[in-house]
């Protein structure tokens, strides 16, 4: 049984005996001749005609209002949480089902997490366990603020502090049920920081994934769908507070002809311009990618149903949910089991096709083990069960 996938996968990639990675960049646009360019104008750190190109083609293609381009995905979340007013001791709602960025960039606030069961189908954050669990330990309590007026603030009953973010996470560019989840933490006054880290061009419901809550991160890491080797990207539908983060990327400077002047504590998480033309090339090319990588996820659902008419495999390629378009980011199946799952990578790996289990859920690593948490049985299934195959774009 793992013998024919292993022959399909080196066939789907034309690779009859080299080794097959997880997911490999692929440049074959404008890259070369707009980072010659970049060279060649000797703009190549943070100013740049392709840093501004980049954040207008991203902004016109998520629908977003603005789009500040980051140094990475971590350092994006990291200032969105900042700017969404989350500080020292407060708590942040996310899901344990992630990749590590999303935890470490809550403990860089000095906040605390708070992790949520996801959903099976989409292996986000789910809204009925959010739902639940707000109801149990959180109420609005009047607060008076630094202005002098006063706001409902969400405050855990049972540690007495803040809740001022929620941040679900669209898992291999699957979209999470986001509708749902920001009408309830509209309920609460939660403000939501979508990580959208690896959804670029998936849409719910016709939306763009990140551009549902308060601010929405997307990531460019190598081997991201579009990469531009290391970066990020926040999205936000506020362009008075887009302003404002672009402000505090560049270390909060002042304009001026000479002077140096900072008006707030800043941060250097400026892409620079010769990462963001490898960017500037790749969304030129960004719906032909997510079609190619839509076709390659079809041809594992259409080979996997095949063969389980025949063998029993068991098992189960993950599609997208309902009313969602998905990049397949990365390619999913789900095994029997655990010991199904830990064979299937052993085989796989043996023979040269890279495989990976899915995160190891968050409360379960040293620093987060003392973390809040709500009934996880969802995420604890599918962290047997789910392997992640070769997903690169395919060379035609």
């Amino acid at each position: 049984m793992y013998k024919d996938l292993v022959k399909f996968i080196r066939e789907l990639y034309n690779e009859p005996e080299a080794f097959i990675p997880l997911h490999a960049p692929v440049f074959q646009g404008n890259e070369k001749e707009y980072l010659n360019n970049c060279i060649d104008s000797t703009f190549v750190s943070s100013v740049g005609k392709y840093v501004d190109k980049f954040e207008e083609m991203v902004a016109e293609y998520t629908g977003a209002k603005k789009a500040i381009v980051t140094v990475n995905g971590t350092n994006a979340l990291h200032l969105a949480l900042l700017v969404a007013g989350v500080k020292p001791g407060h708590e942040v709602i996310t899901q344990p089902l992630t990749f590590i960025a999303t935890a470490n960039a809550i403990a860089y606030t000095r906040a605390k997490p708070v992790f949520i069961d996801v959903d099976n189908d989409t292996m986000g954050l789910s809204p009925k366990a959010l739902k639940e669990w707000l109801e149990k330990n959180v109420k609005l309590e009047t607060k008076n603020t630094e202005q002098g007026t006063q706001s409902k603030s969400p405050i855990n009953q049972l540690t007495n502090k803040p809740v001022s973010a929620c941040i679900p996470m669209h898992t291999f560019g699957h979209p999470c049920r986001i509708d749902e989840i920001v009408e309830i933490c509209n309920e609460y006054n939660i403000p939501i920081v979508e990580d959208a880290a690896e959804s670029l061009g998936s849409t719910f419901k016709g939306k763009h994934t990140g551009t549902f809550g308060k601010l929405g991160i997307l990531s460019f890491n190598g081997n991201k769908t579009l990469t531009t080797g290391g970066g990020g990207m926040i999205l936000t539908n506020d362009e008075e507070l887009g302003i404002h983060i672009k402000h505090l990327t560049t270390q909060a400077k002042v304009p001026h002809p000479w002077e140096y002047m900072h008006d707030h504590v800043g941060y250097n998480y400026r892409m620079p311009n010769i990462n963001a033309a490898l960017g500037v090339a790749q969304m030129e090319r960004i719906e032909e990618i997510i079609k190619n990588k839509r076709q390659t996820a079809q041809h594992y659902k259409e080979y996997l149903n095949s063969i389980q008419t025949f063998s029993h495999s068991n098992i189960q390629f993950f599609t997208e949910p309902g009313n969602a378009r998905s990049n397949y980011w990365l390619n999913a199946v789900l095994l029997n089991d655990k010991e199904q799952r830990n064979e299937f990578l052993k085989y796989t790996n043996e023979k040269g096709i890279m495989t990976r289990p899915i995160w190891r859920l968050m409360n379960k690593l040293e620093m987060f083990k003392n973390a809040q948490t709500g009934n996880l049985d969802n995420a604890e299934w599918l962290e047997d069960r789910v392997v992640n195959l070769p997903s690169s774009l395919r060379i035609k």
